[in-house]
């Protein structure tokens, strides 16, 4: 398991030499075999290691890893973009199994995020965070953002946005009872995860209205 993280993390993290590697493995091996197909190759494993790779780290971390914490210890701006975003290198401590510390590096197209979708959340600074990795190579870690602080509060948050939309449409019309239903329907759907007695009594107070209007 070990040799298999450190591999992902070097592929993970140094897209360029992992172009460079496998240019020289095929290679190798379209020399030996006398077989020049072999060099295909080059361009698919470059370019599903430089969009999935660190993907494939994530899932590999969070399937055989252990849980512990982390903390971001830096946090530099690049002068390089990833969808009109300034690109980050961070340097974070690990939490190792003994209780001590081990550096590591990340940058935002590097780091292992899960679970795996298609936004790159990164905890802030100086706040420690869940990961996980696989013990004896500590430096190579999965961020675990929705066990994190912010992630919870990222999650929560979401749950209430359906509701002041809903909310608005109520105050705006309060007669119209697909925007009661809408407004109750996302009320019971935070609910069933978070525990407010104020959203509590507006679902039932929603529920008489809409059972009087039948």
């Amino acid at each position: 398991m070990i040799i298999i993280s450190k591999i992902l993390f070097f592929l993970s993290h140094h897209g360029f030499y992992a172009v460079i590697i496998f240019i020289l493995f095929f290679g190798i091996i379209a020399y030996l075999t006398k077989k020049a197909w072999w060099l295909i190759l080059i361009l698919p494993f470059s370019i599903v290691n430089g969009i999935g790779g660190q993907f494939t780290n994530a899932w590999f971390l969070n399937q055989y890893g252990v849980e512990s914490t982390a903390i971001i210890t830096s946090d530099i701006e690049t002068n390089s973009t990833l969808n009109d975003q300034y690109i980050h290198d961070y340097e974070a401590i690990v939490k190792k199994q003994d209780g001590k510390y081990v550096d590591t590096y990340f940058s935002t197209t590097s780091a292992a995020i899960y679970p795996i979708e298609n936004a790159i959340r990164i905890p802030r600074t100086e706040q420690e965070f869940p990961v996980k990795y696989i013990p004896g190579y500590e430096k190579n870690i999965v961020i675990l953002y929705y066990q994190s602080k912010e992630g919870k509060q990222l999650q929560e948050y979401e749950k209430i946005r359906p509701i002041n939309t809903a909310k608005i449409k109520y105050e705006t019309d309060p007669t119209n009872k697909d925007f009661i239903r809408e407004y109750l329907n996302a009320l019971e759907d935070y609910l069933k995860t978070y525990d407010n007695q104020e959203y509590r009594n507006k679902a039932e107070q929603l529920k008489k209205e809409l059972n009087a209007k039948k």
